[in-house]
């Protein structure tokens, strides 16, 4: 893992996408994705929520989806097939999501390496709003960030010729009524929680953000810089 001492000149371009459509936002991924693999253009980080959405990662169990079509619909849940890593899980308004779209193996970092930092960041913004975040290693499935039993951010990952996607979804003030209708990344016996929870007072996800952008500078030594969202995005 990258110390703080380590913290370099490397630019990585932040783009705010505010609330945006999964479908939008996957296409904007993978259009940086291919621009960074051709070298067309240098590191990227999206901070965004989205409406919500089921998505469905590669090793996904549709049975994991609770609800029927009908009870979907009527809660205006969207369900996505997508190409990360892991099973299903939700997104939606409250729910802070962060896409790198980096060259690790220029960071000279692998998979596990890269996996430890998203979550390392995580760890040390949830400290500064007084959350002990923690990993649990009971399965390699359990990959996250937890308070107990309790999944505060959920990460799943595609990484292709050493460019990341997708990332993780932390949950700041998100509707946790939500995942009753799915098995939250096909784990039983867990249960899911968010910030403002855990607080008991509501947390502005603009506050969140701004901690995760300092840490994620820390633990990938990167500088952060602010791009202006694009006019088809």
């Amino acid at each position: 893992m990258l110390d703080q001492k380590s913290v370099s000149t490397r630019i990585c371009l932040v783009y705010d996408l505010g609330l945006i459509e999964y479908t939008e936002a996957l296409r904007f991924q993978r259009r940086l994705a291919e621009d960074r693999v051709s070298g067309r253009s240098g590191d990227a980080f999206l901070l965004l929520q989205h409406y919500p959405v089921y998505t469905l990662g590669k090793s996904a169990d549709m049975h994991n989806i609770l609800a029927s079509t009908e009870i979907l619909r009527r809660e205006g849940i969207a369900v996505y097939q997508t190409d990360r890593g892991g099973d299903v899980t939700y997104h939606g308004p409250g729910q802070l999501v962060g896409y790198p779209i980096i060259n690790i193996r220029e960071m000279g970092l692998n998979v596990h390496e890269y996996v430890w930092n998203l979550e390392e960041m995580v760890i040390r913004a949830l400290s500064e709003f007084g959350i002990c975040g923690q990993r649990l290693f009971e399965s390699s499935s359990y990959r996250g960030v937890w308070t107990g039993n309790e999944k505060l951010c959920a990460i799943g990952i595609r990484i292709s010729r050493g460019v990341t996607m997708h990332g993780f979804a932390l949950n700041v003030n998100t509707n946790l009524g939500h995942f009753d209708h799915i098995i939250p990344c096909g784990i039983t016996g867990k249960s899911v929680t968010s910030i403002s929870k855990l607080l008991g007072r509501a947390i502005p996800v603009d506050d969140v953000k701004e901690t995760i952008l300092k840490h994620f500078a820390e633990v990938f030594g990167m500088k952060p810089e602010i791009g202006g969202r694009p006019s088809d995005v």
